[in-house]
């Protein structure tokens, strides 16, 4: 990756990941991604605004080759693939100063081990003169760590917006271009990393409503150069009105699960409710996310193993429960050999679901007439539900 120019004295740096396929060794990455990182250089003062994965801190530094000062480097957040980078730039820059959050300082100090006379801690809405620039810095607290801030560029309009509506994708395209493969992305990003902090990015998203924005520059994935584009679309993923959807993740180990999951996705189709249906056992964990996002019901579908749900359905609903999706109902489907206690489990699994639990379903053996009369019950009480939802 080369240096390329945003406007003058204004570069994007950074790095592109095409083969990473996992972060934190959890979140599948299906498209890579790419650390971005912006080189301003005022008249008098020269920010860099985050840094790489340390794993590629050779690329960094090598499009730094002719910068010959950097007073500041500015770490948004400090997790790995912003912010670990910081100690071989402070090697190569050793008067430049760290420039963070209050709570960064102590984060950064704990996690990379950088001096703290190194460190500069900036307030809510400080502003920094670079000369012939100005940047302002806005706190935007768990977006996704508590430390979390942006940076906003007073001359220019941009937004500097770290992992605030960014997108895992590798790509040499400097600005979105395909909105469509951006979109999808970006709201997997903000599944996976940013809907449990939805009611907080609300607050965030007012604050930065304040403000002018020509370009979003986000650290991950294309800059947004028509920044309604992605500002809409959180909007409607911050809401809190789901939509008319069902998300259905399964497993099932002898077909009577199976059996009874496309029964109910026939059933709940007629009945004009669309629905996300998938297999635990071949499913990427992540397009289970990004329809959690709008989903108004989540309904479990799981045979019985050792008196509970299977494994693989134990961990797509913890998922859930950590995700903190707006669903306002939840109901479970399974099936058992000789003994159950799968409903109760999972019920239990859901604290942080605030969610109606509908009538479940619980079958002994393969699913016979009366099992599939209570799944149309089940299909036309979701229906219902959701018709009542939206009235």
């Amino acid at each position: 990756m080369m240096p390329r120019k945003i406007k003058e004295n204004i570069l994007l740096m950074g790095a592109i990941d095409w083969n990473r396929r996992l972060f934190d060794s959890l979140i599948p990455l299906p498209d890579g991604t790419s650390y971005n990182v912006y080189l301003i250089q005022g008249s008098e003062k020269t920010v860099l605004l985050d840094t790489v994965d340390p794993a590629m801190a050779d690329v960094l530094l090598s499009q730094l080759k002719k910068v010959e000062k950097v007073d500041f480097v500015v770490s948004h957040h400090t997790e790995q693939d912003h912010s670990g980078a910081i100690p071989h730039v402070l090697e190569k820059y050793p008067d430049a100063k760290v420039i963070t959050s209050s709570k960064g300082k102590g984060m950064i100090i704990d996690h990379l081990c950088v001096p703290e006379e190194k460190i500069v801690s900036v307030e809510d809405g400080e502003e920094l003169s670079l000369g012939d620039k100005t940047l302002k810095f806005i706190y935007t607290p768990w977006v996704h760590w508590p430390e979390t801030m942006v940076t906003y560029l007073k001359e220019d309009n941009i937004l500097f917006s770290c992992d605030f509506f960014g997108s895992h994708i590798a790509t040499t395209d400097m600005y979105v271009t395909d909105e469509g493969l951006v979109y999808e992305a970006a709201k997997r990003y903000f599944a996976e990393i940013m809907m449990p902090f939805r009611n907080i990015i609300k607050k965030n998203m007012q604050k930065i409503s304040e403000y002018e924005i020509n370009m979003i520059a986000p650290s991950h994935g294309p800059i947004y150069d028509k920044p309604d584009f992605i500002i809409n679309a959180y909007v409607d993923w911050i809401s809190d009105t789901p939509k008319n959807i069902v998300v259905l993740p399964y497993i099932s180990m002898h077909g009577s699960t199976e059996k009874m999951v496309r029964y109910l996705v026939a059933a709940l189709s007629k009945r004009g409710v669309k629905v996300h249906q998938f297999d635990l056992a071949v499913t990427d964990i992540g397009k289970l996310a990004i329809t959690l996002v709008d989903a108004a019901t989540i309904v479990i579908g799981t045979p019985t193993v050792h008196v509970g749900p299977h494994p693989n359905v134990a961990y797509a609903v913890k998922l859930a429960n950590v995700l903190k999706p707006k669903a306002k109902f939840a109901s479970v489907i399974a099936s058992y050999g000789w003994g159950s206690k799968a409903i109760e489990q999972i019920a239990d699994m859901i604290p942080n679901l605030k969610v109606e639990i509908l009538e479940p379903v619980l079958v002994k053996g393969y699913p016979r007439e009366n099992d599939f009369k209570a799944l149309e019950k089940l299909a036309d009480t979701i229906a219902e539900k959701h018709k009542e939802m939206n009235e």
